[in-house]
């Protein structure tokens, strides 16, 4: 063994021992013939001195060391002196007097120093990722994300699951997001493609007769990025048989509660708040509300018809909505270009038209460039569906349902983090249930679904399979999302184990029977041999660890990410491959040219 002891293990009680070390320098400072090398790994630093008058020879040989040299070094454990504790080290106690250095490797110049206060720009972090993965916040982000993931694995093995794996290489199937695929080369012409998800498979497991699945699963989806998500990504997939949403949101339910004892070590309690779809999209304009703070969305749509303002009354008369929120306390915070910022900024984000403003004044009067359209009767009305209160600011965003809901959902969530409305340590947790099982594609023309085609309906919305549009559309999905912060952490439907619903669910979707045979020709089949009623959740991994480390980029708690390009700026994937690969399997690129 090159090492005795790690770099964070030491303490006051080593005191005497002689132990050797490993890592990597993190810096070196010359005091006038006492030499200190702090060594750092990843279970932390410490401190070694080294005395010139001791051995000159070794003195000589440490003060060649530079940052990020590897190195090996022996000696005693010594107390610090009175004064020179270090509080900002868990082993600020002790030091180590060098008696033997072994440069174990020279480091070259560096790009960024990995222990240097100031973060260098994510195009230089993903490009020299190996040094990035040693600062210490990548690792405190990576160690969570083990201790979530053997929390998670320990939890469902204690509770009966089998974890099985799930081929990668599979069929395309239309499941939402464009596939990667992967060129056959025994069979030329045709593609593999990389798992979405183990949605079918899991399935299949379920016929297969195993009743409680679960795997930490690699998915890939070829969609456009953000901060929250990357083209592969990781979920913890979980599918159980002979059971209703309610065993499934209980299991999960545990998950968490289990969760935040062994992570964060709070106590919290059972069951997590609960909200339909409908109510999540009234009272906070999206389907993953943030329940830290209120400012919750208010609707007046009715006292709109009554006043000659047109903006409003246009919009009302004709089926649209009007809706509003109260930043609370916040009136004198902002300014005329403040609020003239936050307009423009609703307009490029969400296509919003504008926004209509009030502030409150110390009467409780609502008060604006607005204010003179409207009768004290209908401003009384307004600040009273609002709560209005002194030195608050009003916004109003009017148009269709869902550009009110973009709009007022993203204002509250960027005045929410402006204003400090919530503590950033918090753990909010909540179920939304109950979604809408169809949406209607003007572009195609068709009845799409909300999640997949394998979810089942409420039962008591069955007889809307076939009936009218109206019917349709108002059929709720057997659909749960778990919600954390503002984040859909996962979601899961309750699947269809009857081929003929299933049927009838391909059917609304536009596929023929002979169409279903073909992208999903093998659960069709198998959903005749005896499938038992089932369902399942995947929860979202990397965007959890993301939440639970309180970090806002999901690339920051995964090892190797790639760009919002989905390109790896480190390894240059993707990348050209050589001719004869091509020719082997049968493919010939076509490169679009450049716009001129």
């Amino acid at each position: 063994m090159y090492r005795t002891k790690t770099c964070g293990e030491l303490r006051r009680a080593n005191v005497g021992e002689t132990v050797t070390l490993c890592g990597w320098v993190d810096s070196a400072r010359d005091h006038s013939g006492v030499f200190f090398v702090n060594l750092r790994d990843r279970y932390g630093k410490t401190q070694t001195v080294f005395d010139a008058a001791a051995d000159p020879a070794l003195f000589e040989l440490v003060k060649t060391l530079r940052n990020e040299d590897v190195a090996q070094i022996t000696g005693e454990v010594l107390a610090r002196p009175d004064g020179l504790v270090n509080p900002d080290m868990s082993t600020g106690e002790i030091e180590i007097k060098a008696t033997k250095l072994v440069v174990l490797n020279r480091s070259a110049v560096l790009p960024f120093l990995p222990s240097a206060p100031e973060v260098p720009s994510e195009e230089m972090r993903l490009k020299y990722r190996y040094l990035d993965l040693r600062r210490a916040e990548m690792q405190r982000a990576l160690t969570l994300r083990h201790r979530i993931t053997k929390t998670l694995r320990d939890y469902f093995d204690e509770n009966g699951f089998l974890e099985i794996e799930t081929p990668v290489l599979g069929k395309s199937t239309p499941e939402g997001a464009r596939d990667y695929l992967v060129p056959s080369r025994v069979t030329q012409g045709a593609f593999y493609a990389l798992p979405q998800s183990p949605q079918l498979y899991k399935q299949l497991l379920m016929i297969a007769g195993y009743d409680r699945y679960v795997q930490v699963a690699r998915c890939f989806r070829d969609e456009d990025l953000r901060a929250d998500r990357q083209p592969e990504f990781t979920q913890l997939d979980v599918e159980m048989s002979f059971v209703e949403m309610e065993d499934i949101i209980d299991v999960i339910s545990k998950l968490v509660q289990r969760l935040m004892k062994e992570i964060k070590g709070v106590d919290i309690p059972l069951p997590l708040p609960r909200i339909t779809y409908d109510e999540a999209m009234e009272r906070f304009g999206h389907d993953a509300p943030d329940l830290r703070y209120g400012m919750e969305l208010k609707d007046i749509t009715e006292i709109s018809k009554t006043v000659d303002f047109k903006v409003f009354r246009s919009v009302a008369d004709n089926g649209g909505r009007v809706r509003g929120i109260n930043v609370k306390n916040a009136a004198d915070k902002f300014s005329r270009k403040d609020i003239d910022g936050l307009i423009s900024w609703t307009g490029e984000q969400f296509g919003a038209k504008g926004l209509v403003w009030f502030k409150v004044d110390a009467e409780s009067k609502l008060t604006g460039s607005s204010a003179k359209n409207f009768t004290p009767e209908a401003l009384q009305a307004i600040g009273e569906k609002l709560e209005a209160g002194p030195n608050d600011l009003l916004l109003f965003s009017c148009g269709d349902f869902n550009l009110t809901c973009r709009t007022l959902n993203g204002l509250r969530r960027r005045l929410a983090a402006q204003l400090k409305l919530y503590d950033p340590e918090e753990m909010n947790f909540c179920w939304v249930v109950k979604f809408p099982m169809f949406d209607w594609d003007e572009e195609e023309n068709r009845w799409v679904a909300m999640h997949h085609p394998f979810t089942a309906p409420l039962v008591e919305d069955l007889p809307k399979l076939e009936g009218s549009a109206e019917d349709i559309r108002a059929i709720r999905a057997q659909a749960y999302d778990l919600v954390l912060n503002g984040f859909e952490a996962g979601g899961g439907t309750i699947r269809i184990h009857d081929s003929e619903i299933q049927n009838k669910v391909f059917n609304l979707l536009g596929m023929t029977r002979e169409q279903a045979k073909e992208q999903f020709g093998f659960l069709v089949d198998a959903l005749q041999y005896g499938a038992p009623p089932h369902g399942g959740l995947a929860l979202g991994l990397d965007r959890v660890v993301m939440l639970f480390a309180g970090i806002d980029n999901i690339r920051d708690c995964i090892a190797f990410p790639k760009t919002t390009k989905a390109s790896d700026l480190m390894t240059g994937a993707p990348s050209e491959v050589a001719s004869k690969q091509l020719e082997e399997l049968a493919i010939k690129t076509m490169i679009p040219k450049p716009e001129q």
